[in-house]
Formats: structure tokens, sequence, C-alpha cells
């Protein structure tokens, strides 16, 4: 990833982490209502999951500059994700998701750019992902 693109990851979202609860409470808000046929595979009390969602964003950006780093847990997540039920083409409804909040909580800080940034570096969170769902797959 390019060193500017990294660069407008990191700065966004240390715009928006101090809005996180919020971002995360929308996030699903709106995923949930939009989807609903993806609310089954999550607990009915969502307290912990948004934590980890939240987590698990700071891990992307503190990490995108040695994205090396991310391949273990992000390959760990997609397996627990996909025994969570979560198939391929639920990633591109989170993705879309998370683009729509994260340009509402940026506001007026929000560009094309910043829309473009954010989609590509999910798309590759969402690749590594799956892969580790794949793999997961063949090993049962």
């Amino acid at each position: 990833m390019e060193q500017q693109r990294i660069e407008r990851l990191e700065s966004s979202f240390n715009l928006v982490a101090p809005r996180a609860q919020e971002l995360v409470d929308r996030f699903y808000a709106l995923l949930f209502s939009r989807y609903p046929q993806v609310r089954p595979m999550f607990p009915e009390q969502m307290g912990d999951q948004k934590k980890k969602l939240i987590a698990s964003l700071v891990l992307v950006v503190q990490n995108i500059r040695t994205p090396d780093k991310l391949l273990d847990p992000l390959t760990e997540m997609g397996k627990r994700h996909a025994d969570y039920g979560a198939i391929p083409q639920h990633y591109p409804l989170v993705r879309d998701t998370m683009l729509e909040v994260l340009g509402e909580i940026a506001g007026d800080a929000w560009t094309d750019e910043l829309y473009d940034d954010w989609s590509a570096a999910l798309d590759l969170v969402s690749s590594v992902m799956i892969e580790g769902a794949k793999a997961h797959a063949q090993s049962v």
C-alpha cells in the first residue's frame, strides 16, 4: 500500500477514533437493518462484539505499515467468522456499511479519496480473512 494512502488512513482513523463507540453502534444498527439475514450470526448482547470490532480496526490501522503483522490475526479472524456462518458474499456488505458509517462519522473531512483508501484497506482485510476461512474449511 502506498505511503500517502497509509498516512490518510491513519489520520482519518485518528479523526473518527474518539467516536469509536458511536461508529460501532451505528455500524451494527445499519448492518442489521439493511441485511437482517446476518443478524443471527451475532450474539444477542453486542457489547463484547462491538469492543472486538473497535479492537480490530485499531489492529489494522496500527499495523498498516507492516502488513505482515496482520496476516496471522486476520487469518484467525477469518476462520472464526466462517465458524459463525460468514461466507464471502457477506464481506462486501460489511465493507459497504463500514464505508458509509466512516463517512458519516468523519463528516466534512470524508472525501472520495478517503472512500477509495478505506475501500482498498477493507478489501485487503476481507481477502485475508476469506483465505483464512477457505484454509480452515479445507482442514476440517
